[in-house]
């Protein structure tokens, strides 16, 4: 915040940032004959688009005083916007210079604003002309020295102690506790070959401190970071830098190298490279040559120095014969601007170190020349030498990326061109000029007349359709991941020549895509080292991560996942799904996201937590280090532990005393196999393939889930013969809805089981419990298992057993959390705002259970959408990374009374005995509501479709049961619309004219329904329906009529329903509605081309 005063006196606070969108008006409401006369006529919203920089000044009500929009070339077409460095002398260049395309501001505060902005006539001097007659223009500068002091750099002396002692004042307390009262003075005083201190000085007065150290532990710096490409730190040895030549087809052997001796400042620094001849995507390995003089020193301790550009004076007075300079900074600190010029050493899986390094080489501060050709090729050099390249093309596929990636959110698209559409192919840059990524990106739209560059990320099993450098990771940091988007299913075949283009709808290779555009070249991330990790690759878990990726704005460098088997697979073939899903998320969303681009994966089970050092203990005896702990492991299947009842005389279930839950610790035989994820899946498919499906003998599937069913299904699909399979179901729970041995709350769902596992010849057992494994023999491998029941006992034939019995938390994890003393209360105990009783770990998802005093024993995170969960945890955390966000503020503890409810439903799918495909969608709810039913459809005709509706007429659950494939995406569309918005379902339902809900949702009415901005535009109905005034009752809104209507307030004599109408209509609201709607479907006109629009010539064939 500061404060500008008009020219008539008035002091106003004013916030300077960036211009948004929605400021457009107002900046359009200042500009006066005369900025038309300075700049021409401007296209406001175009301007921000393009611009590289706009700033805005407002006050404390939002009100613009002033705005200034610069660009990376000159305004008009005078010269070239890149062939524009010859138009000026040499002093001015890319990397120093912007132009001003648009400045405006209220009368009374133009002079005001433009200091805060730094434009305005008065501080611009006029350009001197080199050739006679000059340009038909001309040019004014505004010198950064005029405004912002150049400082005085010198070595710090004694006597400057008094003054550096005002500039640590803030920080004098903590330096003092740690370091003595004299430490400015000891540490001037202690100058000497390897340490030095320097102060930048104004007017005679010492306004900045730098204090420099060659003494450094580079063994224990190489030992913790990736400093291989710095050559450790080190001196390069004599030698010159050898490549190993491969042989053809073959990897290249010692013998083989070739001598290069790189030229200019760079070329001291010396690698053994070794490449292969594999592929044109093969990797480079450096072996740095190993020296023992040190090459780098560190900054001890700096005050005021804000920016790379005091480095150049400062390095004068340190160490000339050291090339590097680091920093190491707490992981927790913010980040200032002094790092934004020094690039991120990454850390070695291995260390525990709790800071972070950052790098600079001397030459980062050298000036730099970019050059590009024809072929949409560009280099960057230093002082005649290559530092950097980067390969780029048009980008073809545009109408792809708009439909199938969230493009919009950063770019209005009608504003740029086809043409100016780019993908990044390829980009390479020394790392010690890596500060420099983004102006490098920034020279490349200028040079190449783009707007936008776009970098695509395979998924690994599609990794041929990757660059040849892999990923790009250096770059990705620069550049913005765009989230997917939800496609509409669309009936094609009804659709016709009404269908969206081709290039919308056709199926191609999924990928992940990332963006920079000119306006995000000069916005800067901020940067968050804080050390997440997250346990468990669970919906909730990958959900969290998802939305901290997906920021924008925030550059998270150290998130990463604990999870058993890693991060989760993607199946190649649909007979290894033997589990449900909750279609939370699917392979494409994976390979769309790539969340691996952005999180640390650690594969490994989580068996400790020392809370003291803030670390995990992960299975191998790897540790990782936390500032904030996730735990998300959810529930998992566990390995049945029989009762151990003597098969040979076992009597009726009811006659055996109760049995506590016992943890199965012996031996787990070869084939038995308890799934819980894809990796499970896998292994139990390859297994069944070699050992089971071509020989003889009895699979058992022991559970009571809907994950039975789905696992006895994908036995059929094998070509097991139902004969073979023994479905043993276990005992139902009090209280369940559910009769006995089914999951389904849909009695028609289970009828339809019933019959499809009767014709398949699958034997059914119910009531049994699982007494003994080989008849209390050695287990390995189960032959035969022997259950008791409440008729007689049962004992079956064994050579596959398929445990999916009941869920519970992982031993491990309840051991690890138990030893750490957190609060667990049959699941881990957790507040409202995910907090357990440790501030620093945090927990989500069916693991946890709120604490006892909520009184809410019967809600738990198990009973949400699990994805939903993750976000809001997500959001929970934000507020301490987020700038933007409000900090965050724990209620008191009298307030923390109510839990949180989750809304959006809970989702089961998969396929189901008989060939069925089988969703239902429902409301997290105890127990059913009121309302009424829509069905539709037959088990025997595979065509079932169930809707319930609340007393509202919402839909509340969405039950399918269908022979043929139905598109999920769009049905879960319909839970929460009321069934108006559907085409007034229920009255259309009583009169007999909907007969097949799987027809009927098909027509092309519903299709703008199943669009992902629809949310978007629900919204703003009700915001125009909440801002409508009601001129004849004292300019009420409508949601205050209707109030006024319920509290019998107001007398009306005609029906509610036709007053209302009657009402909105006099009000101008439904005119409005009908513009927001045209202008919904125009605006999406790609996707939604089967609605008419005005203007649109319709043919009828």
């Amino acid at each position: 915040m500061r404060t500008i005063t008009s020219s008539g006196g008035k002091v106003e606070t004013v916030t300077v940032r960036r211009t948004e969108s929605s400021d457009a008006h107002a900046i359009n409401s200042l500009i006066s004959p005369a900025t038309v006369a300075v700049f021409g006529r401007v296209n406001v919203i175009h301007l921000l688009e393009k611009a590289n920089l706009a700033v805005t000044l407002s006050n404390a009500k939002n009100e613009v005083l002033a705005h200034a929009a610069f660009s990376d070339h000159p305004i008009g077409d005078i010269v070239d916007q890149a062939c524009w460095e010859p138009f000026l002398h040499d002093n001015y260049s890319p990397l120093n210079t912007l132009f001003l395309h648009l400045f405006v501001a209220q009368p009374i505060f133009s002079i005001g604003s433009a200091k805060e902005i730094r434009a305005l006539e008065k501080i611009f001097e006029p350009m001197k002309s080199l050739k006679d007659p000059g340009p038909q223009c001309s040019a004014f500068v505004c010198h950064r020295h005029s405004y912002c002091p150049r400082l005085h750099v010198r070595r710090a002396r004694v006597e400057d102690h008094d003054d550096l002692t005002h500039i640590f004042a803030e920080q004098t307390k903590a330096l003092t506790g740690s370091y003595g009262t004299y430490f400015l003075a000891e540490l001037i005083e202690a100058q000497d070959d390897e340490n030095h201190a320097a102060v930048c000085e104004n007017e005679g007065t010492a306004v900045g401190f730098i204090s420099v150290s060659g003494d450094i532990n580079l063994k224990l710096l190489n030992e913790c970071f990736e400093l291989g490409p710095f050559n450790g730190l080190y001196k390069p040895s004599p030698e010159d830098l050898t490549e190993t030549a491969p042989e053809p087809g073959g990897e290249g052997t010692p013998g083989d190298t070739n001598t290069i001796s790189p030229q200019g400042s760079t070329g001291e620094v010396q690698y053994e490279m070794n490449l292969t001849q594999k592929d044109p995507c093969s990797e480079v390995t450096l072996k740095p040559r190993v020296s023992v003089t040190p090459n780098a020193f560190c900054i001890q301790l700096f005050e005021k120095v804000t920016s790379i550009t005091f480095m150049k004076p400062i390095s004068l007075f340190l160490p000339q014969d050291r090339d590097f300079c680091i920093i190491s900074v707490p992981k927790l600190a913010p980040e200032f601007p002094l790092l934004q010029s020094f690039l991120r050493v990454v850390p070695h899986h291995t260390s525990s170190l709790p800071q972070e390094l950052y790098i600079f080489h001397r030459s980062g501060m050298l000036k730099w020349v970019l050059d590009g050709t024809p072929l949409q090729a560009f280099v960057a050099q230093v002082q005649n030498q290559l530092v950097g390249i980067v390969i780029i093309r048009n980008e073809e596929d545009i109408d792809y990326i708009r439909a199938n990636y969230n493009i919009e959110n950063f770019i209005y698209f009608s504003h740029h061109r086809y043409e100016e559409h780019g993908q990044l192919c390829h980009f390479a840059l020394n790392p010690i000029f890596q500060h420099y990524a983004k102006h490098f990106l920034k020279e490349v739209l200028r040079l190449a007349h783009k707007s936008c560059l776009y970098y695509p990320i395979y998924p690994s099993y599609h990794n041929q359709k990757n660059s040849c450098a892999h990923y790009l990771t250096s770059v990705l940091n620069c550049m913005v991941p765009v989230r997917p988007r939800r496609q509409i299913v669309y009936p094609l075949d009804e659709l016709g020549i009404n269908a969206p283009s081709k290039q919308i709808t056709k199926d191609q290779v999924s990928y992940a895509l990332n963006h920079i555009n000119r306006k995000l070249t000069m916005e800067p991330k901020v940067t968050i080292n804080a050390r997440i990790v997250v346990v468990g690759a669970s919906d909730t878990g990958l959900a969290f991560l998802e939305v901290l990726a997906f920021c924008p704005h925030l550059r998270f460098n150290n998130m990463t996942l604990i999870s058993t088997h890693g991060f989760p697979g993607y199946y190649t073939n649909e007979k290894m799904r033997f589990l449900s899903t909750s279609h939370s998320s699917s392979d494409r969303d994976h390979a769309q996201m790539s969340l691996r681009s952005w999180i640390n994966v650690v594969t490994g089970k989580m068996v400790g937590i020392d809370r003291a050092a803030k670390h995990v203990l992960v299975s191998g005896g790897r540790k990782v280090p936390y500032d904030h702990l996730i735990l998300c492991t959810g529930q998992q299947y566990q390995v049945s532990c029989p009762t151990g009842v003597d098969g040979s005389h076992l009597p009726p279930k009811s006659q055996l005393p109760a049995q506590p839950r016992r943890r199965y610790t012996g031996p787990v035989p070869s084939n038995l196999f308890t799934l819980n994820d894809h990796h499970d899946c896998v292994t139990a498919y390859q297994w069944l393939l070699n050992n089971f499906v071509e020989l003889k003998g009895n699979a058992i599937v022991y559970g009571n889930t809907i994950d039975v069913y789905t696992c006895v299904e994908t036995l059929l699909c094998l070509d097991v013969q139902g004969y073979r399979i023994h479905l043993v179901h276990l005992p139902t729970t009090e209280g369940s809805s559910c009769s006995p041995g089914s999951c389904f709350s849909n009695p028609t769902v289970e009828k339809a089981m019933k019959k499809a596992l009767e014709k398949s010849g699958v034997h059914v057992h119910h009531n049994c419990l699982l007494a003994q494994m080989n008849d209390g023999q050695n287990p390995e491998p189960i032959t035969s298992l022997s259950f008791t029941s409440d008729s007689q006992p049962l004992r079956l034939e064994c050579s596959v057993f398929m445990n999916l019995s009941s869920k519970g938390v992982d031993y491990d994890a309840f051991k690890t959390i138990n030893d750490a003393c957190l609060v667990y209360d049959g699941r881990l105990v957790i507040d409202t705002t995910f907090h357990t009783n440790d501030s620093t770990i945090r927990a989500a998802g069916p693991l946890t259970k709120f604490a006892r005093r909520y009184l809410a024993d019967q809600w738990s995170h198990s009973s949400f959408n699990s994805r939903e969960v993750g976000q809001e945890l997500a959001a929970a955390l934000l507020p301490f990374f987020d700038p933007t966000l409000e900090p965050a503020v724990n209620s008191p503890a009298d307030l923390d009374r109510l839990i949180p409810i989750y809304t959006q439903a809970k989702i089961q799918g998969g396929r189901l005995p008989g060939g069925y495909s089988y969703l239902h969608a429902t409301k997290p709810e105890q127990r059913p509501s009121a309302g009424r039913e829509i069905l539709t459809g037959r088990i025997e005709t595979g065509n079932y479709f169930h809707l319930h509706l609340n007393q509202y007429g919402m839909v509340e659950t969405i039950t399918c049961l269908s022979l043929k494939p139905f598109p999920v995406s769009n049905y879960l569309c319909l839970y929460g619309k009321h069934e108006l918005l559907l085409n007034r379902l229920c009255s259309r339902y009583d009169e007999g004219l909907v007969h097949d809900l799987y027809s009927y949702f098909r027509e092309k009415w519903c299709l703008a329904i199943y669009h992902d901005r629809f949310a978007d535009f629900e919204q703003e109905m009700h915001q125009i329906m909440e801002s409508t005034k009601v001129q004849d009752h004292n300019d009420v809104s409508i949601s205050e009529l209707v109030q006024r209507m319920v509290d019998e307030k107001l007398d009306i004599i005609e029906e509610p329903n036709v007053f209302l109408k009657k009402v909105f209509e006099t009000s101008g609201g439904l005119a409005s509605l009908k513009t927001s709607t045209l202008n919904y479907l125009r605006y999406n006109r790609y996707h939604l081309t089967m609605y008419a629009q005005p203007g649109l010539l319709i043919i009828q064939l």
